[in-house]
């Protein structure tokens, strides 16, 4: 996408003019708002799918993710970059697509909106114990879990960087966030009933220290970390071309024109 990990750009090519690029505070507010709602849109499918389980199945939860996630990208993306997810944002940073001096800052955001995002549900749906915490299914172990999550976040930031930060890519551009939020519903739907389906650090952060379940928080911290570090290291040397006539300098994502 245009926007997405290049904050105060133009929102589209086309475009004559090119604003400044927002300053940090305005560019934090966005991600906290943008990760409130992204969250608050699949936590409100979990919450809807236990307190009316005839209403809303695991789809509608994968939905809310989804599509909540691709809808906060259209809202913010031209703002913040929309990452919303810490391993999305170390991931960007790994592959040089995003400077390491604001990475702390854009963590901090995303937990504050994710923690904001499960409270508001509390507060709406009632005490929902441990509902929206993430752990792997019953009959699946702790190291089973932590390499599915490590392996779809892994895909999830190679799609990220191709849509989101190389213009070569088919859906580069005003698409991107609809394959980025594609790629979470179909994680969310094939893999989040086996995992628990988090690939994002304050996603299943947010809602454990609200509910004060921490035993398996872990697996959803190392796992996407771990998967978003990989797969950017990895697109960033798949996109450097092979001869040196083709290699071009290219700036990192938040420089101001």
């Amino acid at each position: 996408m245009v926007a997405f990990g290049r904050p105060g750009t133009v929102a589209a090519p086309w475009e004559a003019t090119i604003e400044m690029a927002p300053s940090l505070v305005r560019r934090l507010l966005a991600e906290v708002v943008g990760t409130f709602g992204f969250f608050f849109l699949g936590f409100a499918g979990v919450a809807t799918a236990v307190t009316h389980p005839d209403s809303i199945g695991s789809g509608g939860v994968a939905a809310g993710f989804g599509l909540g996630l691709a809808m906060m990208i259209f809202a913010f993306g031209h703002i913040s970059g929309g990452h919303y997810n810490p391993a999305v944002t170390l991931g960007l940073s790994i592959g040089r697509r995003f400077p390491w001096a604001e990475l702390p800052g854009y963590w901090a955001a995303q937990l504050v909106g994710g923690i904001c995002a499960a409270l508001s549900i509390r507060a709406i749906f009632g005490d929902l114990g441990s509902s929206l915490v993430n752990r792997p299914a019953a009959d699946v172990s702790s190291s089973e879990a932590l390499v599915l999550e490590i392996v779809a976040t892994f895909l999830f930031l190679l799609v990220i960087s191709a849509v989101a930060t190389d213009e070569r890519a088919a859906w580069h551009g005003i698409l991107a966030p609809v394959a980025i939020g594609g790629f979470i519903f179909t994680a969310a739907t094939v893999i989040g009933p086996i995992s628990g389906g988090s690939f994002n650090p304050a996603r299943s952060l947010a809602p454990a220290i609200t509910a004060g379940e921490l035993s398996d928080v872990w697996i959803y911290l190392v796992g996407p970390l771990v998967g978003g570090a990989l797969g950017g290291l990895l697109y960033s040397y798949l996109r450097v071309s092979g001869t040196a006539a083709e290699v071009r300098e290219e700036p990192l994502l938040d420089e101001p024109d």
